[in-house]
């Protein structure tokens, strides 16, 4: 979505522009797969009320009336027990911490939602900041458990903006007036959206190269050189020339593709450390629950629930229920070399412990996407790579640029769009 997103824009400016990407089709961690007959995205999104930028842009494709919002319900799952999440009455009557735990717990969300300045916590560790704001019991119950399940023990040198950021968004979420979550998909899900993207771009001339193996990036007087090789005619390579490269890989391989940056500027950019996704799909006769998201501080090899069919109309699939399970991992986890059948069988034996109506039996498609770099974890005293190289005209901008906010479809095109406000003058979507 980045990539489309300031293609988009330069192609309206009148420039000629071509995307290479080494997949098979366009949309990076927004595409869509089949699972089983049906087409939806291969990794869980949401629109909110409050995600200006992903609506805008929708609407400038044409498909604002496509979108279809819903109020959804939060689930707890601790100590074996699931748990309703969904109101203020479900958080006082939750039984695994006490009243007062409760209370500090709640100013704790409600302090983080109204604290304006993420800037001041990056130098502040987690742990230290939720102990203070939380109390201990608050940490070790119900904090640790969701940080270990998100970050692993990279949690630990990781700064209070993270747990900023995650609670601003989850507090957006909310319906102003009447407190509830509200939540948004286009019918079609984004394989509609990425298609449409990818036929308006065509429409302005922009050049598709998909399945391209990109080996290496290098600029000169003449120009900006890029060099590959189609990934399924290998032997056939290409080097084409540009006036401007923009990079939206993670910062470890536009480092491998840039062999003119400094060393300094392949330290910066391999110093970022990203965490990675299992991501299953799991089509299945029945559903789990009715809630949405499922938060679990239990030990189960998946970080958390996620029931698109809580949100999304069962029609989409034959009235069949569509549930993700994400697995967060650091790039060298082992979970990562397991086999689709060694991993199938760790999360359904979770899920018939954790949900005794549960029967693999009504189990349609169970599909598993790996991805070792989704997100940078914001270490203590973070610092961002430029987005500038010192290669003239050569640019990386990728998630790793996204500062006191989550990682999600709308902070990617506010992304490209605060891009193209700062080193191209370009006018912001929102203005």
């Amino acid at each position: 979505m980045l990539g489309l997103t300031l293609a988009l824009r330069f192609a309206d400016r009148g420039w000629k522009v071509e995307i290479y990407d080494s997949a098979g089709e366009v949309g990076g961690l927004a595409a869509a797969w089949k699972i089983g007959d049906f087409v939806w995205d291969k990794h869980y999104h949401v629109t909110l009320l409050s995600d200006s930028y992903t609506r805008k842009l929708i609407a400038e494709l044409g498909l604002e009336a496509e979108f279809e919002w819903k109020t959804t319900k939060t689930g707890f799952y601790t100590e074996g027990k699931l748990f309703s999440m969904s109101n203020i009455m479900d958080f006082l009557r939750f039984p695994p911490i006490k009243m007062l735990d409760k209370l500090r717990l709640g100013a704790t969300i409600f302090y983080s939602a109204h604290f304006t300045n993420g800037k001041k916590l990056e130098n502040v560790p987690i742990e230290s900041w939720l102990k203070r704001f939380s109390g201990k019991t608050n940490f070790e119950k119900i904090w640790k458990p969701l940080l270990l399940a998100k970050l692993g023990n990279a949690y630990q040198q990781t700064s209070a903006s993270f747990i900023w950021a995650t609670i601003q968004r989850m507090y957006a979420a909310r319906n102003s007036g009447l407190k509830k979550e509200m939540f948004g998909y286009i019918r079609g899900g984004y394989a509609r959206i990425l298609k449409r993207f990818a036929d308006v771009l065509k429409q302005k001339n922009v050049t598709f190269h998909l399945n391209f193996k990109v080996i290496s990036i290098d600029s000169n007087d003449l120009g900006v050189f890029v060099r590959g090789c189609d990934k399924i005619e290998q032997k056939r390579q290409y080097s084409n020339r540009f006036d401007i490269a923009i990079l939206t890989c993670p910062c470890s391989v536009a480092s491998k593709l840039l062999p003119q940056l400094s060393v300094q500027e392949k330290l910066k950019l391999d110093s970022v450390k990203y965490q990675g996704v299992i991501c299953a799909s799991i089509l299945s006769r029945q559903s789990l629950s009715d809630f949405y998201i499922t938060n679990i501080t239990d030990e189960v090899p998946f970080t958390g629930i996620i029931e698109m069919t809580a949100l999304v109309d069962k029609s989409h699939f034959g009235g069949n229920a569509l549930i993700y399970l994400p697995k967060y991992a650091s790039p060298d986890d082992r979970i990562f070399d397991k086999s689709d059948d060694e991993i199938k069988e760790l999360f359904l034996s979770a899920l018939e412990r954790m949900y005794p109506h549960f029967s693999r039996s009504d189990v349609l498609a169970f599909r598993i996407s790996r991805v070792r770099q989704v997100f940078p974890i914001h270490t203590i005293g973070y610092t961002q790579p430029p987005m500038k190289t010192s290669l003239p005209n050569i640019f990386i901008v990728n998630s790793s640029h996204i500062r006191y906010a989550t990682l999600n479809v709308n902070e990617t095109i506010c992304l490209a769009e605060r891009f193209l406000a700062e080193y191209f003058g370009a006018p912001s979507l929102s203005s």
